[in-house]
Formats: structure tokens, sequence, C-alpha cells
């Protein structure tokens, strides 16, 4: 047997919001929305290079607050890039970490904690 990517599923509650934070903010991209019918509630894929995300409103697929590490290069490009939006729900810093790595935490609008990580090379 061999393990593949993980993909994770977080829970959502709002498509706006969710779309205005992945889509416009963190410049994911939509790859695909499903509903079993209208009204019905949303189940999306979201990548960024080779990061895949579920985001999920339906009750039973994840629990909100959830926490994900997604590794990275070039954090503080991406930190800048950020920061140039002035998106007024998130002004993420960097931290150092004792084990070896850059972290940028991101906390979505539904409680769900994304930590960008890059391996600081010695």
């Amino acid at each position: 047997m061999k393990l593949n990517n993980v993909i994770p599923i977080l829970r959502i509650f709002d498509e706006a919001k969710a779309k205005e934070f992945y889509i416009k903010f963190l410049e994911f991209k939509n790859d695909w929305e499903h509903r079993f019918e209208d009204g019905f509630p949303l189940y999306m894929q979201i990548s960024k290079d080779d990061c895949i995300i579920h985001l999920s409103e339906h009750h039973g697929d994840c629990c909100p607050g959830a926490a994900i590490k997604i590794n990275t290069k070039d954090i503080e490009n991406f930190q800048n890039k950020l920061k140039d939006k002035d998106y007024k729900y998130s002004h993420p810093g960097i931290e150092k970490k004792p084990w070896g790595t850059k972290e940028m935490v991101i906390v979505d609008p539904f409680g769900n904690r994304i930590t960008f990580s890059e391996i600081i090379e010695p």
C-alpha cells in the first residue's frame, strides 16, 4: 500500500464568506462545486499549487474549528501579498519556531486555523 496526499475537509457556514476568504484573499482557485439539489449545502474543492482543500457546508462532514498545516516556500512573499490586500479580518504575522520553521497562522471566518509553514534552511 502507498499513501498519497491528504485532502482536508473544512467546515464552512457561508458560501460568500468562504469564497471571499479562500478565493479572493488567499488566492486559491475554485476547482468545482457540488450540491445534491438547489438550495442544499455546498461542497467544493479549492486548490493552490499542489495544495487541495475541500470546503463543506454539510453538518456531518467535519467540525468547525479544525487546524491544518500547509508546507510552503517563500512565506515572506506570501505574507506581503496578503498584507497588500488589506483584508480587514486578517493581518497575519510570521513567527520563527524552535523546531526550525517559520509559520504564519490565519484563522478563517469559521474558526478553522490554517498554518502555513516553511522549513528554515541552516
